[in-house]
């Protein structure tokens, strides 16, 4: 079978009518390159070169090939400068999977702005709390919150959030005021049941206070959003991320319960598809949500 990289020894040869000569315009020795047209001339069965101690010059097949080899050549290089413009220029299709909540309420805006900077890419964003297999080919990246668990796959963390306990308003007023975590007994909880253990953690408070709530679980919703809804409602409090009630507990919608205890802070991680080369929208993605991260954290 022809390879093609020994044709650059041929056109070297054949444009210099040296072996010498092409040996020095290559950067190699004369016997590396007298043994590669000499390879093709048996991979092609035929003699390209008339050889005498003066001179080198082409056959008749030789002549036949030139034409060829060059137009083959400049179509390589001309394949090669095209995939190195397409590398360096942010193009194609952004393809993310991200937890609802998150991409809700952060994530498009950041996408919003991924878009004016870089035109030729386009977004195809799936919003699940379910996890999806970046082994499938179907996605670039999968953003994920929280704690990850072993994974083959490369990740990059590029922020956190902190984790509030809140309820509205009016089921507050029904309750007394817990001073600590034992005083949520009784309290009525909603949880997120996509979420592996939703409520199951602990507060801490100075060096070693530690506890654990054991919630009265009235209701289960399969979205962090409508946890948020459904708290707002009055149907119970829940444990929500900053960036979904940050705005809610400045405007007095959500009240914070237990503000003297805190909660374990979760990370954002950036999950890449398994791949020997990351293409430029998925690196300029994740500076620009790096640097988004870092000014949300600054609110």
């Amino acid at each position: 079978m022809l390879k093609l990289d020994r044709l650059s020894y041929f056109l070297a040869v054949a444009e210099t009518g040296s072996f010498t000569r092409a040996a020095d315009r290559l950067g190699m020795t004369k016997a590396v390159v007298s043994a590669q047209v000499a390879r093709l001339e048996d991979e092609l069965g035929v003699s390209l070169f008339m050889r005498t101690t003066r001179s080198v010059t082409l056959t008749e097949d030789g002549e036949l090939l030139l034409g060829h080899a060059r137009q083959i050549l400049a179509e390589a290089e001309s394949a090669q400068e095209a995939l190195q413009s397409k590398w360096e220029t942010p193009s194609g299709v952004l393809r993310i999977t991200a937890p609802l909540d998150y991409g809700q309420s952060f994530l498009i805006p950041v996408l919003t702005q991924f878009r004016a900077r870089f035109p030729a890419c386009k977004v195809a964003l799936d919003l699940s709390d379910s996890i999806v297999d970046l082994h499938s080919g179907n996605w670039d990246l999968s953003i994920r919150l929280g704690w990850l668990s072993d994974s083959s796959l490369k990740s990059r963390r590029v922020g956190s959030f902190t984790q509030h306990l809140v309820a509205s308003a009016a089921l507050v007023a029904q309750h007394p005021a817990p001073s600590c975590p034992k005083d949520l007994a009784g309290w009525p909880f909603v949880k997120n049941s996509a979420l592996r253990e939703p409520l199951s953690q602990d507060f801490s408070r100075g060096q070693g206070a530690q506890e654990r709530i054991r919630p009265d679980v009235v209701a289960s919703m399969t979205t962090t959003p409508a946890v948020l809804e459904a708290v707002l409602a009055g149907l119970g409090a829940a444990i929500l991320p900053d960036f979904l009630v940050a705005e809610r507990l400045a405007r007095g919608e959500l009240v914070k319960l237990l503000p003297d205890w805190h909660l374990p802070e979760g990370g954002i991680h950036i999950l890449y598809a398994p791949a020997r080369f990351r293409p430029p929208r998925v690196i300029e993605f994740a500076k620009l949500l790096v640097s988004a991260e870092k000014e949300r954290r600054k609110l």
